[in-house]
């Protein structure tokens, strides 16, 4: 990389790194900082088209995406392929691999038409080479970046995969610090009190939905800015993910489900099962997040290490200093030095604080 490229890409980094909310980056919600990202990533590396998501870091199912230019009429096909097709740079493969950023061009060698997705998605899309990121910080996987370049044009470079692979932990920085944010004080919260649930077929064709249901679908579809009628990506992930379980090992789905953060700050969880019958439909339920899910997520978003989160979960049983002491076999000055750096990860100043914190729905 030249003095140029190597200033121009030092510049949209740092450009990057002001937008994160945690350094003050200003009022944007998540959606609107991945699309600034975008916009800034294109500054220095061109590409037709761009998706960024978000995840659940425990299940690696979609919490949202921020999709364009063109993307719209393969984004759901392109799920399909993620949780039902082997093919190349699958995003789970990526979230556990030392390097997490790859070019389709890269991975088969410049043979694009090895990839079943290339031949039969991205081809007569429009698209040619692609570039996935999984977007890490702290060993936790926070949203997956994908870049396409329009067919027929340069694949993408070494140099451009090492470019993304510097900055993608900066951008997962700023995505894990949007599963922090606090819960709205002004929002309606009448339509949350109930259990949604909602039966699809096995082409994910909605069949019947209560209106708790058809709640958390409509403020799904305004945050990923989906016109009516279409499936939110959240929805469609986890019943994909009971499917693909299903063909793997015909177990009983165990990780077909999701926290998620929703408009106003509050947490739900998405969750699908396959109903007994012989139409074969899904079942998906939509519920305010459990304390346990939340503390669970916020707990890798504060970057509490293991010790850490072991004595958080102890103290939200109301356990003294001293009985934390004894149960953990440390003194009680280093409970309280641990606790410091609890209330400073957190942002609080007090037990109480934190226990509200962590117990946020």
């Amino acid at each position: 990389m030249g003095f140029r490229e190597d200033t121009k890409m030092n510049e949209a980094m740092k450009s990057i790194l002001q937008l994160d909310p945690a350094r003050g980056g200003g009022a944007m919600n998540s959606q609107q900082y991945r699309e600034a990202v975008i916009a800034k990533l294109r500054s220095v590396i061109p590409f037709a088209a761009a998706c960024c998501t978000t995840v659940d870091p425990h299940t690696l199912l979609t919490t949202g995406a921020v999709t364009e230019q063109g993307l719209a009429a393969v984004h759901s096909v392109l799920f399909e392929y993620e949780y039902l097709h082997e093919d190349y740079m699958k995003y789970e493969h990526l979230a556990k691999a030392e390097l997490p950023v790859a070019c389709l061009s890269g991975v088969t060698g410049g043979s694009l038409e090895k990839s079943e997705r290339y031949r039969k998605v991205l081809q007569p899309a429009g698209f040619g080479d692609e570039l996935r990121a999984a977007l890490m910080a702290g060993g936790v996987c926070w949203g997956f970046l994908t870049l396409f370049r329009p067919l027929d044009s340069l694949p993408f470079q070494a140099q451009e995969c090492a470019r993304i692979a510097s900055v993608a932990p900066l951008i997962a920085a700023g995505l894990r610090s949007y599963a922090t944010s606090q819960p709205g004080k002004d929002s309606d919260s009448g339509a949350r009190e109930d259990n949604g649930i909602m039966m699809l077929n096995e082409q994910l064709v909605p069949l019947s939905a209560n209106a708790a249901a058809n709640y958390w679908l409509e403020q799904m579809r305004q945050f990923e800015r989906l016109d009516l009628g279409v499936l939110p990506g959240p929805v469609r992930a986890v019943c994909l993910r009971v499917v693909a379980e299903e063909r793997a090992s015909g177990a009983v789905p165990s990780s077909a489900k999701i926290c998620l953060q929703t408009g106003d700050g509050t947490y739900l969880t998405v969750t699908a099962s396959r109903l007994d019958g012989p139409e074969g439909m899904l079942a998906v339920s939509f519920v305010n997040a459990r304390s346990s899910d939340v503390f669970r997520l916020l707990a890798d978003a504060f970057t509490l290490t293991a010790r850490e989160k072991q004595l958080a979960e102890m103290l939200l049983l109301g356990l003294s200093t001293k009985e934390l002491a004894e149960s953990l076999h440390i003194s009680a000055y280093t409970v309280q030095d641990h606790l410091k750096s609890i209330f400073a990860k957190a942002g609080v100043s007090s037990r109480r604080e934190l226990i509200s914190r962590l117990l946020s729905r």
